[in-house]
């Protein structure tokens, strides 16, 4: 077969690029030459679009080309119908590209803008750009199904696609309000040139000046810029504070975006945000300034139809330390939570140097070696919520403790003193040894005493190393049943921890450095179990100015702790949740009041069933139980009702019998009990509901008979 030569396949290559070139020049000269026609036809089909599938009414004063590609547009402005106007723009400049403009498509390159407003508002619950995240409208003979897919990735794609490679704005202002708060910033200048981003943003007319540079790729949603105040100022934003009662600010904040694409139905955003010198103070998280000098996380979010997941790809960086985190939403037909967190092997010390400044203020400054490496894995389907998965632990590898930080963790295996606080105040100081005529070692705590304390505290306080992982997977099931936080029992170890080193402050950093140093303990053996229960029985709170158990028993019952009956333990195992009611659990005869009938029987049984002690079918010393005679006097007739508020009101995160079922989610973060433990926890927290709600109802049998006699004799029933 003959083959052309080289010159001849030149000569084709030749002629079909020719070819080609006379169809480019022919399309381009068409393109210029109806470029107004085709500029004012996407123009129409703009508008048309935004009325018909997002109810906008766009508005354009005047719009032609004054060049080659480039378009000028004059009063344009954007109005949701029904709602606050969205948009409006005194003058707007814009290259377009001429082959996407063919197809009836506005793609900018270079765009020039001056005085122009943007208005978000939410008013009363209607807001004027809720158009963003709504679907387009369908033939009414389809309904269309959500997909969160479709919507985000939509909305980056409207949002990105619009901004130019090339921008120079001057006097933009954005403003968002609603029926509380509002934010202003006007955008002095802003400008893009071939990518580059720099700009000057007044915050609240004046309040604060912002810079942001960095690079804006937007359409090959490709971005990385920095914001940070001028002036030595920080970036803050008082709406915040006023909305959500929390002040936060920081000194810069840097954010990516690297990539967004869709694939298997998924669409897929890879970002990047970090801050330096981050504040955070809310009265919730902690009573100082919580300050993060470095933070930030790698953060790829995929989207699916029915779901939102923060990929385990993912990374946090935090100081010195990283961790892989995992969260996932499902919204439908059940919403599911799963959210798992994995550190790997982690130099213990960079753990405890990563602590933001403003927490954890017992443990600065100490000094630890070895590794450590935490994991969790939670999943709940909320229609399946008995079923909760949790799984939380911090394991160790060669971890000790070189020096103690601020505290020293060991105070108290020797003479210290104890200072209580009353609603922040400090009380008389109380010396924990034998130096105190008061400090009632171990050994001279009567053995009914002692077990009272833990059947109804903390049953497995021997053989768990803090925490019982059990409790905090019921504590979960109740706060979501009950869609709030139902405080409940913590174990001893964190009783006394929470007494003896922290405030009384109910904070989530003091809950959380409760923990941290209950593990320490627990798991370095810094104290023996004995000593951890002789100093919770010498330091917590009894009554009103009541601390430690000989105070204790000379105040109810004019006695020492060597001779407490059976009876006189179990009361006062019962009022530990509630010292400060203790007094309303008598008549002013000095009998117990009846309510506590049925929590003796429950203590005394579940003692019995332990083989603690006999079994008794006189309530277990309930009915020989005296309050000494100088204290009846001050008790006066109180309504039952009233008193069994009272008696059930919390005086601390503890509630009498170790309600296991009602903790909440972060008392007990770390650890795992025993099997054993585990088997007795659940045994005596169904027993304890099953008691509860026996009392419960006999309790409204009741109520609602003496109040059909009332009515009775009023005449009205």
């Amino acid at each position: 077969m003959h083959r052309p030569g080289p010159n001849k396949s030149f000569r084709i290559a030749g002629i079909v690029l020719a070819v080609l070139l006379i169809f480019a020049l022919i399309g381009g000269y068409i393109a210029y030459s109806k470029r107004e026609a085709l500029l004012q036809k996407a123009i129409y089909k703009a508008k048309i679009k935004a009325k018909d599938q997002y109810n906008l009414d766009v508005k354009i004063g005047s719009a032609h080309f004054t060049g080659f590609s480039k378009v000028s547009l004059k009063d344009v402005t954007v109005v949701p119908d029904g709602r606050d106007s969205l948009l409006r723009i005194k003058k707007l400049d814009v290259d377009v590209k001429l082959t996407p403009l063919v197809v009836g498509d506005i793609i900018f390159s270079d765009v020039t803008l001056e005085d122009g407003f943007l208005q978000l508002t939410n008013k009363k619950g209607v807001k004027n750009f809720d158009f963003l995240f709504k679907k387009k409208k369908a033939d009414n003979s389809k309904k269309s199904k959500l997909d969160l897919a479709d919507i985000s990735y939509n909305l980056i794609e409207q949002v990105l696609y619009k901004i130019p490679e090339n921008l120079n704005l001057k006097n933009f202002n954005l403003s968002y309000a609603e029926d509380t708060a509002a934010v202003n910033f006007n955008i002095v200048k802003a400008i893009i040139d071939d990518g580059d981003l720099s700009s000057t943003i007044d915050v609240n007319r004046g309040e604060a000046t912002w810079h942001m540079s960095g690079k804006m790729h937007a359409s090959d949603k490709d971005i990385d810029v920095k914001l940070y105040a001028g002036g030595g100022q920080k970036l803050e934003l008082p709406i915040i504070q006023k909305r959500f009662k929390v002040k936060l600010n920081a000194d810069t904040v840097t954010t990516r975006l690297t990539k967004v694409d869709k694939e298997n139905d998924e669409t897929r955003i890879y970002t990047y945000c970090g801050a330096t010198n981050l504040l955070i103070n809310h009265k919730g998280l902690s009573v100082k300034d919580i300050i993060i000098p470095n933070g930030a996380i790698e953060a790829n979010v995929f989207v699916g139809e029915n779901y939102v997941t923060l990929d385990s790809s993912s990374v946090i960086h935090f100081k010195k330390i990283k961790a892989n985190p995992y969260l996932k939403y499902t919204l439908n037909p059940v919403k599911i939570y799963e959210m798992k967190i994995h550190t790997g092997w982690v130099n213990a010390q960079d753990i405890f140097d990563s602590f933001p400044v403003g927490m954890f203020e017992s443990l600065d400054g100490m000094k630890v070696a070895g590794k450590l490496k935490y994991s969790l894995n939670f999943y709940m389907n909320s229609k399946d919520v008995d079923n909760l998965k949790f799984d939380s632990r911090l394991d160790k590898d060669d971890f000790r403790i070189i020096r103690y930080g601020k505290v020293n963790l060991s105070k108290l295996n020797s003479t210290f003193v104890y200072v209580p606080y009353e609603l922040g105040k400090p009380m008389p100081p109380h010396t924990i040894g034998p130096e105190n005529p008061d400090f009632t070692p171990l050994d001279q705590i009567p053995p009914d005493m002692r077990n009272a304390i833990m059947t109804a505290e903390d049953p497995s306080f021997y053989r768990h190393s803090g925490f019982v992982e059990e409790s905090i997977r019921k504590s979960i099931v109740t706060d979501f049943k009950e869609k709030r936080f139902v405080r409940g029992g913590s174990t001893i170890s964190m009783q006394l921890v929470k007494n003896a080193f922290l405030s009384r402050n109910k904070t989530l950093s003091r809950k959380i450095e409760e923990i941290l140093i209950v593990w320490l303990i627990e798991n370095n053996r810094i104290m023996t179990k004995n000593r951890m229960l002789e100093v919770y029985f010498n330091i917590i709170e009894w009554g009103r100015g009541i601390y430690g158990i000989a105070e204790a028993s000379r105040f109810y019952f004019g006695k020492h702790p060597s001779q407490l009956t059976l009876g006189e333990s179990i009361y006062l195992a019962s009022i530990v949740p509630s010292p400060k009611a203790g007094l309303y659990a008598f008549e002013p005869d000095g009998t117990l009041r009846r309510r506590l009938h049925g929590y003796f029987n429950l203590i005394g049984g579940l003692m019995a069933g332990k083989g603690l002690i006999d079994r008794d079918s006189a309530a277990y010393g309930f009915y020989t139980v005296r309050l000494r005679e100088g204290l009846r006097r001050q008790i006066a007739p109180v309504d039952t009702a009233l008193a069994d508020s009272l008696l059930n009101q919390e005086g601390g995160d503890a509630v009498p019998v170790n309600q296991e079922g009602q903790l909440n989610f972060f008392q007990r973060l770390f650890g795992k009990g025993d099997s054993t433990a585990k088997k007795e926890e659940k045994i005596d927290s169904a027993e304890i509901k099953k008691q509860r709600e026996k009392e419960a109802k006999e309790e409204q049998k009741r109520r609602e008979k003496e109040r059909r006699k009332e009515l009775r004799e009023r005449g009205l029933f």
